[in-house]
C-alpha cells in the first residue's frame, strides 16, 4: 500500500519519534557496556572497545536501513516494522487516515495469524 500524501507527513513525522526513540533506547545500551567497563576495569581494554565498537556499528547499520534514503513506498512496509519492533505503538497511529490505520491493522493481522 502507498499512503496518500497527506498520511505520508504523518509517518515522516512518526520516523522522527521513533528514531528518537531508538537513539534513547541504544544509548543506554552503550551506557551499560561503559558501566560495566568502568567497574570492571581491566588491565585490557581491547575486548571492552570492541564491544562497544561493534554495539555502535551494528547500530549505525540499523539506522542506516531503517531510516536513510527512505522513498515514499516504503513508508508503510516501515511503520509495519517499527510495530513489530515494538518501536512505537498503535496508540502512535492516531494521525493517520481511517483508511491507512485499517491497512496497518490489517497487515499486522495477516502477519499474526501468518506468524511472520
Amino acid at each position: 500500500m502507498d499512503f496518500s500524501k497527506a498520511d505520508n507527513k504523518v509517518a515522516r513525522k512518526l520516523f522522527e519519534v521513533a528514531l528518537q526513540r531508538e537513539l534513547k533506547k541504544e544509548m543506554q545500551a552503550f551506557s551499560e557496556i561503559l558501566d560495566q567497563w568502568k567497574t570492571q576495569q581491566p588491565e585490557d581494554n581491547k575486548a571492552d572497545y570492541y564491544k562497544i565498537f561493534t554495539a555502535v556499528t551494528d547500530f549505525d547499520k540499523h539506522i542506516a536501513r531503517r531510516y536513510d534514503g527512505m522513498r515514499n513506498s516504503w513508508f508503510f512496509d516501515t511503520v509495519i516494522a517499527m510495530l513489530v519492533d515494538k518501536t512505537i505503538t498503535t496508540a502512535d497511529l492516531e494521525d493517520f487516515s481511517e483508511e491507512a490505520k485499517g491497512e496497518i491493522s490489517k497487515s499486522l493481522k495477516f502477519r499474526e495469524v501468518n506468524q511472520l
